[in-house]
């Protein structure tokens, strides 16, 4: 195990799931928060109509994927907000439509496509300089963004109506986090995989939900709990010599029945003290 340091795949991996597991936990708690984890998956699957797209044109798949993620967020937006349709029903077109693109051109594409499967269930150990250094940049900008419009954030993502009338810029917060939302899903597909970003975005917030009810604690919790997970997966998937991506999920949702279990105990406890409280 210890030899697995040595190797610069290894440590950009590791480098690399810190990386997105800030950024994803960051990202991860205004979703969770807004209740928009069906939107993610939506984004997410959509993405597949631009790898599909990429690889029959010959042009970047993580490109097209890019376009496709920022174009199906801002229309699940746009079809809820202009065109009256309940936002479920819109991310459930986006999600269909870009399945359905990237079936047909990969379908179209000649040849066999040979980085399909790293899109989909992820490839953590190709991780290069490159990707590290967007992923940094991303997470720069993304932590500045949440500095700078904090207190605006929050009030949109607990009570979005009641912050249109103190008048907080509710559009451009919500086309900015959306914004955000699809390139966080693009830089981290080939890093997670389609069927597998999901969880990233929600599970770390989900386990610090457990035992924080502020927005300030549920983040840095999610934090910990990300790159925690993310950083135990690796380790184990090298151990045991299976997939990282699917083993960082598996730790996390260990983690959460865990959380779950400790938190019931902890209820459990407390409750029963209070019910044996003598009499003076």
């Amino acid at each position: 195990m210890d030899s697995l340091f040595d190797y610069t795949f290894f440590q950009n991996a590791l480098i690399g799931v810190i990386i997105v597991g800030i950024a994803s936990a960051v990202i991860g708690t205004y979703i969770v928060t807004r209740r928009l984890v069906f939107i993610t998956g939506g984004i997410t699957h959509a993405c597949f109509g631009g790898l599909g797209l990429g690889y029959f044109i010959g042009a970047s798949p993580i490109l097209m994927a890019g376009l496709f993620a920022v174009a199906s967020s801002l229309g699940v937006q746009w079809l809820s907000a202009k065109e009256n349709m309940r936002e479920d029903s819109a991310i459930a077109v986006v999600w269909a439509l870009g399945m359905a693109i990237g079936t047909i051109f990969i379908f179209l594409t000649p040849g066999y496509v040979p980085e399909l499967n790293s899109f989909l269930f992820g490839n953590i150990l190709t991780i290069t300089h490159a990707d590290l250094l967007a992923f940094a940049i991303f997470t720069v900008v993304l932590i500045l963004f949440f500095a700078i419009f904090y207190r605006q954030i929050i009030a949109i993502a607990f009570d979005s109506d009641f912050a249109r009338t103190m008048r907080l810029p509710v559009t451009f917060i919500n086309t900015a986090m959306t914004f955000l939302m699809a390139i966080c899903v693009v830089l981290t597909v080939r890093l997670i995989g389609i069927m597998l970003l999901m969880a990233m975005m929600t599970l770390p917030q989900l386990i610090a939900e457990i035992f924080a009810s502020r927005f300030r604690r549920m983040m840095i919790l999610s934090v910990l709990m990300s790159v925690g997970c993310s950083v135990a997966g690796l380790l184990l998937s090298c151990l045991f010599s299976v997939p990282a991506s699917a083993t960082i999920v598996i730790v996390l949702v260990a983690v959460y029945f865990v959380a779950r279990s400790i938190k019931a105990i902890i209820d459990r406890r407390f409750a029963s003290n209070c019910c044996n409280i003598p009499d003076d």
